[in-house]
């Protein structure tokens, strides 16, 4: 199991971005979770293994359809308990 911080920048909040990322998550079988960031960002908790997790960070760069994404910045996270993969609000 490996667990990822991913900081999303572009054009991607008012886009449908997390909810995007969410059915996403759901169809590659990740965990974790998604929010706004007050600064324009997303953050994501990304979770699952090693291929599941390069299958999302694939479609991170890209996002849904409206969203103009620049860069999506990874690091290491502590492995968790995750139930599913939720949206923070």
């Amino acid at each position: 199991m490996i667990c990822r911080r991913a900081l999303i920048s572009g054009r991607v909040q008012g886009v449908g971005y997390r909810y995007s990322t969410r059915r996403q998550a759901q169809l590659l079988g990740i965990v974790g979770w998604v929010q706004n960031l007050l600064d324009g960002r997303v953050e994501a908790v990304i979770q699952g293994d090693h291929d599941q997790l390069d299958l999302m960070v694939r479609w991170m760069h890209q996002g849904p359809l409206s969203a103009k994404v620049e860069a999506v910045a990874l690091e290491e996270h502590p492995v968790q308990e995750f139930a599913d993969f939720k949206i923070r609000r």
